[in-house]
């Protein structure tokens, strides 16, 4: 048994060294393309080609039909390329497209995103993992269902089997939507198709790896995708580490160009063209002020006065354009003074942001007053805290723990999965920094008629939400930093222009980009597709069905959740990190304290598991809703200032504290619930190992 593993081992690795080789020779060649004069857009085709092609070669040769395989990879994954897999379905678009971005608009307070999401492995090799691989099912919710069911009383653990595969959807889902909204995102950028088009396109990259192969051919499509995703975002970093370091360590190069920043910085604070630029927004934002504060008078006289501009135009016989103008601004004004309140507070708010100096990259939680800094020591606090716990209980990640040959595979799998991480996570805060600074200093007194060609490139991907914008706010034909518009999951696509590297470089940003929103979605879509196929129809509507018709149910769901999925995400509902975020306190606050209470705590009941899992997830919920103004709620209504995000620092203790009291004041778990509960947590026998 243990030469067979070995075997299969090198075989595995003899595939994948061939794998990286290929990928060498491909961009090799398209180097040479793009120096004989092959065009951008050629450049974009053969990519996303190429990766199409890749993933669906995958899945066809590892299409099954096997129960076994289709959930669990045949539970044969060794640890290092479980671990490479995990990291490939962990690394989503929040972490490659975004993470960067956030780090470079918010500086230290963006730390909390990497803190967390590698805190959250190590509770998830400590706490949860190694125990569900000895339970040795299919998915989260069979956990919970023979863990708060009680032997032989269906009826219960239905109902906890239930709840859990509710959880499971509205986590997973949330968190699908970005990672599609994110393939739309780069598909149009390097294809110039629209950004719909572009959904549906990155949609089938999906479908033919996750339909084809479930776990066994998502696995070893992950694999791959680790691999593009590692060299696509080394390859900037060091150039940009090489520019203005001259040193290929991005640690390194991180730690002698923070000086240089914080020295830049400050001279942008007290340049006079940027004051003179940030007193106009600051202007503007007074005058959404006043409007908001005559309300609903000054929503009246604003409709009025468009649609007087709008018969003024008429009336003289103004141009085409003109009357265009003046009716286009018409249909754009508010509808009711309500909607007028919102959008001038949104305003104002972007105005203001806009009109205050830059803040230091490196001071942590700065702030007017000792009040406000702590405001934000606060959230970062609470943001790390729920993006632990939230990782803990990820329905998609703890899916990995099932496919390794043993419990101690999986613990070394959990090492392999942080290590690989960690190759990634190191190096977004150097990226930042490093890309900064060269906006800062290259960009950053420009003229407007010798702007790079990268800005009308981003500018131009969603015209209606331009991910980047310079206006020439006080007409000197110089662009000043305040000037600069720039949304936070635009910077690790546009790195490789910003730094002036080749374009073939600019595509491998967006191929390792798309592997990691594809190989996340496939991920977070079979966890959806196995719950409602495993969980809801075999183990509840007929548990007679045949492995087949199990595995043909499980991929017809797949489709229509990857296509409502899809459709959501095509209406752009909220930037990627804000859904990534929601998705984490929402597992945490339902799915934490009754994974984490199962394994360790034998007097939590199934009672408790349902009060738990209902009251963390209301609880979370109800802050979100009452707090995000997206959602229809009022950020002044927070609870100790903690921003929406973070709802889960409601949620998690709420969640505990509901389930240990209902747990005590209702009968104790069947000795058979203690039985499971002591194999989980005996120590691993020797034998398996090898």
């Amino acid at each position: 048994m243990k030469t067979k593993t070995r075997s299969y081992f090198r075989r595995l690795s003899r595939y994948y060294l061939w794998f990286t080789a290929c990928l060498g020779l491909f961009l090799a060649a398209l180097t040479i393309l793009e120096n004989e004069g092959m065009p951008r857009q050629w450049i974009g085709y053969l990519y996303m080609f190429a990766t199409i092609v890749l993933y669906a070669i995958i899945g066809v040769v590892a299409r099954t039909s096997n129960v076994s395989e289709y959930y669990v990879a045949g539970r044969r994954v060794p640890a290092l390329f479980n671990g490479m897999a995990t990291a490939a379905d962990w690394i989503s678009a929040a972490s490659f497209i975004s993470l960067a971005g956030t780090l470079y608009l918010h500086g230290f307070d963006a730390l909390a995103y990497v803190m967390g999401w590698t805190g959250g492995y190590c509770l998830v090799a400590l706490l949860i993992a190694p125990y569900l691989r000895k339970f040795a099912q299919y998915t989260v919710p069979d956990f919970l269902a023979a863990r708060y069911g009680g032997t032989g009383d269906v009826r219960s653990a239905n109902l906890v089997r239930a709840l859990a595969v509710s959880a499971t959807i509205v986590v997973s889902f949330t968190y699908v939507v970005a990672q599609i909204y994110a393939v739309g995102l780069i598909a149009s950028r390097f294809t110039g198709v629209d950004f719909s088009v572009g959904i549906f396109l990155g949609l089938a990259s999906i479908l033919v790896c996750s339909f084809l192969g479930g776990m066994r051919a998502i696995t070893w499509t992950q694999v791959a995708q680790y691999i593009i995703i590692l060299v696509a975002f080394l390859i900037p970093t060091v150039w940009l580490s090489m520019k203005f370091a001259g040193n290929p360590v991005p640690q390194v190069a991180y730690g002698s160009v923070l000086p240089k920043l914080a020295k830049r910085e400050a001279q942008l604070a007290f340049d006079p063209r940027e004051q003179e630029v940030r007193a106009r927004f600051q202007a503007r934002a007074d005058e959404f002020g006043a409007r908001l504060a005559g309300l609903p008078q000054s929503w009246e006289a604003g409709r009025v006065e468009a649609q007087r501009r709008l018969d003024i135009a008429r009336g003289r016989n103004a141009s085409l354009g003109e009357i265009r103008n003046a009716e286009r601004e018409l249909i754009a004004y508010p509808r009711t003074a309500d909607e007028a309140a919102r959008l001038w507070q949104e305003q104002r708010a972007a105005n203001l942001a806009r009109a205050q100096p830059p803040e230091p990259h490196a001071d942590p939680f700065p702030g007017k007053t000792a009040e406000e800094s702590n405001q934000r020591r606060n959230n970062f606090l609470a943001l790390v805290f729920c993006l632990m716990f939230g990782t803990a209980a990820l329905p998609h990640i703890l899916m990995r723990a099932y496919t390794t040959p043993s419990v101690h595979e999986t613990r070394v799998s959990v090492f392999w999965t942080l290590f690989f991480i960690l190759l990634i996570y190191l190096t977004m805060p150097a990226l930042a920094v490093l890309a900064k600074y060269d906006i800062y200093t290259s960009l950053v007194g420009t003229g407007f008629d010798k702007l790079p060609t990268w800005v009308s490139y981003w500018a131009n991907v969603d015209k209606a939400n331009p991910l980047i914008s310079i206006a020439d706010i006080n007409g000197d034909g110089i662009v000043q930093l305040a000037e600069i518009a720039i949304d936070g999951d635009v910077l690790t696509l546009a790195t490789p222009e910003i730094g002036g590297l080749p374009y073939v470089i600019s595509g491998l940003v967006a191929a390792g980009g798309l592997a990691a929103a594809l190989s996340t979605a496939d991920g977070l879509l079979l966890a959806i597709s196995n719950a409602l196929s495993h969980d809801i129809y075999y183990k509840m509507v007929d548990p007679g069905a045949s492995t087949q018709k199990r595995v043909t149910i499980s991929k017809l769901l797949l489709l229509a959740v990857a296509f409502i999925a899809a459709y959501v995400a095509s209406q752009k509902p909220a930037d990627i990190l804000s859904l990534v975020g929601a998705a984490f306190s929402l597992a945490g606050s339902t799915l934490f304290p009754a994974l984490v209470a199962g394994v360790f705590w034998k007097r939590a009941n199934h009672q408790g598991a349902i009060a738990g899992m209902l009251g963390g997830f209301l609880v979370c919920l109800y802050y979100m809703l009452h707090t995000n103004p997206i959602l229809g709620g009022n950020a002044e209504g927070a609870w100790f200032h903690i921003a929406p995000i973070s709802a889960g620092v409601f949620g998690v203790p709420a969640g505990l504290a509901i389930l240990a009291v209902v747990s005590l004041l209702t009968p104790a778990p069947s000795r058979e619930t203690i039985a499971l509960v002591e194999h989980l947590r005996a120590p691993e026998e020797p034998e398996l190992r090898a």
